[in-house]
């Protein structure tokens, strides 16, 4: 959890660095691991004082990466990190004028994915995806033995079916493209404008099967469609994606097989969250954890979807 006492202590630092003068602070999305805020100074300009701690104290030398490379992005001013505390001031991008599209998810994908694996981000080669739901499972045991998780919600059976499901299911993660992945590739994460777009959030960025990029762009909340991500696929492969995003990996359709591990992948991540917090995990937090868990069995083909809407539901 990040203290009042550290968030000052940032932005005392980066603003002096910058020579500025901060006259109010407007937030606009806080959390226990995270927070941003826009910055209104005494030019009348405002500028955005983003802050995370671990697992996201990476995000300024991946935004810095990304510019180099000539990666629409917001440009970091300055970093500095306090108490395992990441603070930036970023460009302050105004606000969108439009709702980010499918092409442009298309058009920003190729351009990521077209770059080399970045050498300061986790890499989630076959080895590393295979890993996943042990450590899922690690963390509901974690949770449970803290008094923080409960047996009624069933998680700890659905990542032992995964750990089992999965087995056969890791093999072709490095079939291109595999580069650089945004990881939470929503529309959210694309600032657009009538004439351009810059990419944003990329603290859980890392090294792996761009084809998961794609398959983040329509959410988890609804039950995955595959000929829809094989539709986009397509799109981006015509703007430029690699065309080898279509390929089969592990003897499942590509859409498929990215669908599936997307959810493996943010359940993990919700549950190493989770254990990163203070707070007992919510009721919405555990209900996105099992239907991701549960839709990825199903993709997997391990059991039906009858049988999974009746599995050990409280």
């Amino acid at each position: 959890m990040i203290t009042e006492q550290v968030t000052s202590a940032l932005l005392a630092a980066l603003t002096h660095a910058a020579d500025i003068e901060v006259v109010r602070r407007e937030p606009i999305r806080i959390w226990q691991l995270s927070g941003v805020e826009r910055l209104h100074l005494t030019d009348d300009t405002t500028i955005v004082f983003k802050y995370a701690t671990s697992p996201f104290t990476n995000e300024d030398h991946t935004l810095r990466h990304l510019a180099t490379h000539s990666i629409p992005v917001p440009q970091v001013h300055n970093s500095v990190t306090i108490d395992d505390t990441l603070g930036m001031l970023i460009e302050d991008l105004g606000p969108a004028t439009r709702n980010a599209s499918e092409n442009d998810a298309a058009i920003a994908a190729a351009r990521l994915h077209a770059l080399d694996p970045a050498p300061r981000l986790t890499t989630l080669d076959d080895t590393a995806l295979r890993a996943l739901p042990a450590r899922s499972l690690a963390y509901v045991e974690r949770l449970t033995d803290t008094g923080r998780l409960t047996g009624e919600h069933h998680l700890a059976p659905l990542f032992q079916a995964l750990d089992h499901a999965t087995a056969q299911r890791t093999a072709d993660a490095e079939i291109p493209p595999f580069g650089i992945c945004h990881s939470e590739l929503h529309p959210t994460s694309l600032h657009t404008t009538h004439h351009r777009w810059h990419l944003l959030d990329v603290a859980n960025a890392f090294n792996g099967p761009g084809i998961l990029d794609l398959a983040t762009w329509h959410g988890t909340r609804n039950p995955p469609n595959p000929p829809r991500l094989r539709r986009l696929l397509n799109h981006y492969i015509h703007a430029g994606g690699h065309p080898h995003a279509l390929r089969n990996r592990a003897g499942l359709p590509a859409e498929t097989w990215a669908l599936a591990w997307h959810r493996i992948w943010a359940a993990e991540t919700l549950l190493h969250q989770t254990t990163l917090t203070t707070d007992n995990p919510s009721t919405e937090t555990l209900d996105a954890i099992h239907r991701q868990a549960t839709t990825a069995l199903e993709l997997l083909g391990t059991r039906s979807r009858s049988s999974i809407s009746s599995t050990n539901r409280p």
